[in-house]
């Protein structure tokens, strides 16, 4: 179809309309899936209640970091138990894109030809994915227990001024066991 055709066939409104949606389409998925609006260093602290009513006093920080083949994120928390003991976790996942737009696998594991590969949870492992919806990038981390039971947490990191939101909720079997939400400042 020439030019001519298809100014025919399109009125000038119309093309300019079909080019802006073209644009659009060929733009929002990568921005959809962008990490480098998240990178950097944050922290932060919370207080979190257990689903037994518990209270506790946690200090947290996250890294997130492009890689060559996509991005890392690394985490780690202070809890400060009310008997005076203090629990520290970290870990730090690497992720590479899946065939899905702004969705994330796993890359926690190398295979026999080196390629980064999910863990396997009917082995007990971890299964990991992440997603990056808008301004939220998000994990998420499914177990399941030898009795066939499954444990789900979600961090969901929701860029804002100055840093990240971090809502975090744990559940077992369906039953949320615990949820965080605090402002971690940008470093």
């Amino acid at each position: 179809m020439t030019f001519i055709q298809m100014r025919l066939y399109f009125p000038p409104a119309r093309t300019i309309a079909a080019i802006q949606i073209l644009l659009l389409s060929l733009t929002f998925p990568a921005y959809a899936g962008d990490i480098t609006r998240f990178a950097g260093d944050y922290t932060g602290s919370a207080e979190i209640v257990s689903s037994d009513g518990v209270r506790s006093q946690r200090d947290m920080s996250v890294a997130i970091s492009e890689t060559r083949d996509g991005f890392t994120v690394q985490w780690a928390s202070t809890t400060y138990k009310p008997d005076g003991r203090t629990k520290e976790k970290s870990y730090s996942i690497g992720f590479v894109p899946s065939d899905r737009d702004g969705i994330y696998s796993a890359a926690m594991e190398r295979n026999v030809f080196g390629h980064a590969v999910q863990l396997d949870p009917m082995k007990g492992e971890p299964f990991v994915w992440g997603r990056i919806v808008g301004d939220t990038l998000t994990v998420y981390s499914l177990f399941v227990d030898d009795e066939g039971g499954y444990e789900m947490q979600q961090y969901d990191r929701t860029l804002a001024t100055g840093g990240l939101m971090l809502d975090f909720k744990f559940s077992r079997n369906g039953a949320q066991q615990r949820s965080v939400s605090t402002f971690l400042k940008r470093q």
